[in-house]
């Protein structure tokens, strides 16, 4: 099955507007040996590590640097964001497109602190960034100067790793280790702090050297045969298998192997939502979305399967519901490239520690062809009640006013599910991930494991500077979206075509919705007086529109799609509408319930 992958980066695409704020990587020769400062060197290091756009906020503590990148805008495009949160998660977003290393830098105190919640959130969503701090002098540290915090106190517990430059001499050797650590293996977040003298401060530039290993760092093991085989022989015995497929998938790019193991073994697969568009929803073995508010099927037999393959997941807590009970009857194969993500949930028969791209390639050869109508006929008799009790009524609603679902569906259908979705969290979110019905390959962009509310509008900005070929929509709450609607400001600056769909209920919906099924409709501090979110826009030069009646929903759809620039479009959707599916807190996975 042809599965489209639209992750090019041709300029000749570009719109005329994007063209003013987009820089291919261009590569520089600088002088073989040359003195220069620690800034310039920071900024050279980003340009040999093939960086073409970094997002950030300038202050003192960093001010010698972004000196220098007045210099280099010819070759490095900086975009200026409203809040370093918003650099963060903007890193995040171009980075889950480009499979590279987004890049922001802030100054210190404030401005590094500010950088605590994107740095979390890309640790858990293994997303490879870089975020570069400017620090007090050296000879300041840890006397409480002006905009000090002790950062790599601070970040630890939300990076793969973090180092503070206190000389420029350090400055090319950290910036390659920092490159390489982000991207390899596991990929995730790096912090590197620079003390202010140390970007003053003079170096000999003998060039640049990438770091291709770290001694005791061991990102990539080897796959093992024998484990190999044991896999395939359960697989190839088996009478009920089921995949899971996560985001490691994307990661290292095994698409292709997933889905060819679903059609030579006949085995039926589900995604996590981070694994969502590694396969398209139309492919006859695919079951859906794995979770708390995912597909009926996929969550209900898990507890019949006998074998359950996961590959390049992290059996997170809402794929499982209460671990205890999950798949008990299974035996569990476990392709993970990170080691401390295996036997930490659900225990293994057979652990695969290994990159998912080369595991599977090594597997393919041993697996039988076969087929199991009768266990993928379980899951389309799921599938036929699912419909029946939600999706039907989701779609085709006989309410007055509109449903998140109908809304996703419509936009799915107008895009052909080509677009990069990217979503806030909450009730849209699983409305999104449920009803977006996807064609392309890195499609779907989101907060996962942390969960941040104000992530989608600043890395849908980081997407469109990824990807500027394909339609970009962010999928927003109207509670989300006023958790970061000062990156209003960037978009409208850069122009980039990105699109805004707030989705207002007027509540934080998902917490409303526990506060309705749970806690007997005592709705505690969740409704919102919202302002008006289309003047807001037009405000910062966005245009926008708000529309209230289910008739003008598809024409409104097209004419953001249709529309040049940024676009913000405000649908009134149902106060009190509940997202179902739903495995209820305390319960397993196999729980769920339908309504």
């Amino acid at each position: 099955m042809e599965f489209k992958s639209n992750t090019t980066m041709e300029k000749e695409s570009l719109t005329s507007t994007a063209k003013d704020v987009y820089h291919q990587p261009t590569a520089q020769k600088f002088k073989e040996v040359e003195t220069i400062s620690g800034a310039e060197a920071i900024v050279r290091c980003l340009i040999e590590e093939g960086v073409d756009v970094l997002f950030g906020y300038p202050g003192g503590a960093i001010m010698p640097v972004y000196d220098e990148l007045y210099k280099y805008q010819d070759q490095l495009n900086h975009i200026l964001v409203r809040h370093e949160q918003g650099a963060g998660h903007a890193a995040q977003g171009y980075a889950r497109i480009t499979r590279r290393p987004g890049v922001s830098i802030v100054t210190s105190g404030p401005g590094a602190t500010n950088l605590v919640t994107p740095l979390g959130d890309a640790l858990m969503d293994s997303t490879p960034i870089v975020c570069i701090s400017g620090q007090v002098p050296a000879h300041l540290l840890g006397t409480d100067a002006f905009q000090e915090t002790d950062v790599i106190g601070v970040t630890t517990a939300v990076t793969k790793w973090n180092y503070q430059i206190t000389k420029a001499s350090e400055i090319p050797e950290v910036f390659a280790k920092a490159f390489y650590i982000a991207n390899s293996g596991r990929p995730g977040p790096v912090m590197i702090d620079i003390t202010k003298n140390a970007q003053f401060e003079e170096l000999e530039w003998k060039g640049y050297q990438p770091n291709p290993v770290v001694r005791s760092y061991k990102p990539k093991p080897a796959v093992k045969m024998n484990r190999i085989e044991e896999a395939a022989e359960l697989l190839n015995s088996a009478e009920r298998p089921f995949m899971l497929v996560g985001h490691g998938v994307l990661i290292s790019k095994a698409q292709e192997e997933v889905m060819s193991l679903m059609e030579k073994a006949g085995i039926p697969a589900a995604c996590t939502l981070q694994g969502l568009s590694a396969v398209p929803k139309e492919h006859p073995m695919y079951m859906g979305m794995l979770g708390m508010h995912g597909n009926y099927g996929p969550n209900l037999l898990s507890s019949e399967c006998d074998v359950l393959l996961a590959v390049g997941m992290r059996f997170d807590d809402r794929v499982t519901g209460v671990a205890s009970t999950y798949a008990t009857q299974a035996k569990v194969i476990h392709i993970e490239i990170d080691p401390s993500e295996i036997d930490k949930i659900i225990p293994t028969t057979v652990a695969v520690n290994a990159d998912a791209k080369e595991a599977l390639q090594a597997l393919l050869p041993l697996i039988k062809t076969n087929t199991h109508d009768d266990w993928v006929a379980r899951f389309k008799a799921c599938e036929i009640e699912e419909y029946e009790k939600v999706i039907g009524p989701d779609l085709f609603a006989n309410t007055e006013g509109m449903k998140m679902p109908e809304v996703i569906k419509c936009l799915s259908d107008l895009t052909k599910g080509e677009a990069i979705i990217v979503p806030d969290v909450g009730q849209h979110q699983m409305a999104a991930g449920r009803y977006y019905e996807y064609t392309s390959t890195d499609g779907w962009v989101t907060s996962g494991g942390l969960g941040t509310m104000g992530f989608a509008m600043p890395a849908a900005l980081g997407c469109a500077f990824a990807a500027p070929d394909r339609d970009v929509v962010a999928i927003i709450g109207d509670g989300c979206f006023q958790m970061c609607i000062q990156e209003l400001g960037t978009i409208s600056q850069t122009k980039l075509p990105v699109k805004m769909i707030i989705l207002n209920n007027s509540f934080l919906g998902m917490v409303r919705q526990w506060q309705e099924l749970f806690f007997d409709r005592r709705y505690s501090f969740t409704e919102l007086q919202n302002p008006d979110f289309i003047t807001i826009a037009k405000g910062y030069g966005i245009d926008g529109k708000t529309v209230k009646e289910r008739a003008n929903l598809e024409q409104a759809l097209q004419d953001m799609l249709d529309h040049e620039g940024p676009y913000v479009l405000e649908l009134i959707v149902e106060k009190e509408h509940n997202v179902f599916p739903m495995v209820p807190a305390g319960c397993g996975a196999s729980e769920m319930r339908l309504e």
